[in-house]
């Protein structure tokens, strides 16, 4: 319905004339009425439109929003997984992070990840069989390769896997120092281990330490004993100096380089003799005198690990006043009786206060027997008073 321009009154569409006022109605009127009718409703289009794409836009808002968190679900989980060191699992769950949310850089990071940690655990394994085989230093190139991978990555779980690895690299060393000293190695081999032994972190690695210290002790100690017992002083010295880089902390060590010391210096200011007249002073007194200032408390033979027969000792000072450079000279006899080395021993420490007890150990490297086979017998001790 519309209406007249002149009297109001409804005019039908189409009609040339008011049926009220008779009017003629202009000929543009019905256009006028039709063009405001159609831009009426041109007017709701663009308002329907927003509506819509509004619409849409949030439903899609909330369908990335509930991908994402999703997403997030999912990738808490593989983190998890990746923990407890599961990897398949993680990297499944990781994936599916992906698919819900395809821009989730971290959870593409975490594949790659999860494959190279994969392929690392493979090469780990492969290192565990080499070094059952001995094969240690293919074993050790393996860890080598494993950790160059792993320069690029950080993270806990990146932490962890260090952690295997490196408990792993320990046990390879470990195994291999075992392994080298059963072959019994030379003196400057065993140098070299006593480094790499410390550097392990490792309970057993503690243990080999001990037991090549104690063998460059037992080494430098002997062969400087009998570079002493030759006058040869400034070679004593030089080995029992090499001795302690390795055992700075030996007493057996220091008290023999105590004792080079003072006989080097009596050696050359002369006083050898007036040395060698307090030895043959206390040796006429331990004639005379039930009471010697040294009494042998224990020597005996036995054999280490090495197979090398070790003389071990104790004396004791029933002195009444303190006494150094005690020397222990012994001989060891056939099972028949018959003399084979003779040998001179310092005891540490170097100087024994009265009733204090001192020990004397030395090792026979070239002496093949048994020490069953064997006897020793002290022949003589000597010391010098202290002034």
């Amino acid at each position: 319905m519309f209406h007249c321009p002149y009297c109001g009154t409804g005019v039908k569409e189409n009609e040339q004339y008011c049926i009220k006022c008779g009017k003629q109605l202009p000929k543009d009127f019905m256009s006028r009425i039709y063009n405001k009718k159609n831009f009426n409703k041109l007017w709701y289009f663009p308002f329907v439109s927003a509506v819509i794409i509004a619409s849409v836009a949030g439903v899609f808002h909330l369908f990335l929003k509930n991908e994402s968190a999703e997403a997030k679900d999912l990738y808490s989980q593989g983190e998890q997984q990746l923990m407890d060191n599961h990897y398949e699992s993680a990297r499944d769950l990781f994936s599916q992070a992906l698919d819900h949310h395809s821009n989730f850089t971290l959870a593409a990071t975490s594949v790659e990840f999860v494959d190279l940690a994969i392929s690392i655990e493979v090469s780990l394994n492969k290192a565990r069989q080499l070094k059952e085989e001995q094969n240690f230093q293919e074993a050790a190139s393996i860890i080598n390769e494993a950790s160059q991978a792993l320069r690029n990555y950080d993270g806990t779980a990146v932490d962890q896997l260090i952690s295997e690895m490196e408990e792993l690299r320990s046990n390879i060393k470990v195994d291999e120092l075992k392994y080298i000293l059963e072959q019994e190695p030379a003196i400057e081999e065993l140098k070299v281990m006593l480094w790499e032994a410390e550097s392990i972190n490792h309970e057993e690695a503690e243990e080999i330490t001990e037991n090549i210290r104690n063998q460059i002790i037992d080494f430098s100690f002997s062969k400087a004993s009998e570079q002493l017992n030759q006058k040869q002083f400034n070679d004593a010295q030089l080995l029992v100096e090499d001795g302690l880089k390795y055992a700075p902390l030996s007493e057996k060590l220091e008290s023999l380089q105590a004792t080079i010391d003072k006989e080097k210096l009596s050696f050359e200011t002369a006083q050898q003799q007036r040395i060698e007249q307090a030895i043959n002073s206390a040796a006429e007194e331990q004639e005379l005198n039930e009471n010697d200032a040294v009494d042998l408390v224990s020597a005996s033979l036995d054999k280490n690990d090495q197979g090398n027969i070790i003389v071990n000792g104790k004396v004791k000072s029933v002195a009444t006043i303190p006494i150094d450079s005690v020397v222990v000279e012994y001989s060891i006899l056939s099972a028949n009786g018959t003399e084979i080395l003779t040998n001179e021993v310092v005891i540490f420490p170097d100087m024994l206060y009265p009733e204090e007890i001192g020990k004397f150990e030395f090792t026979h490297y070239d002496l093949v027997r048994e020490p069953k086979e064997l006897t020793l017998e002290v022949n003589k001790i000597t010391w010098y008073t202290a002034e």
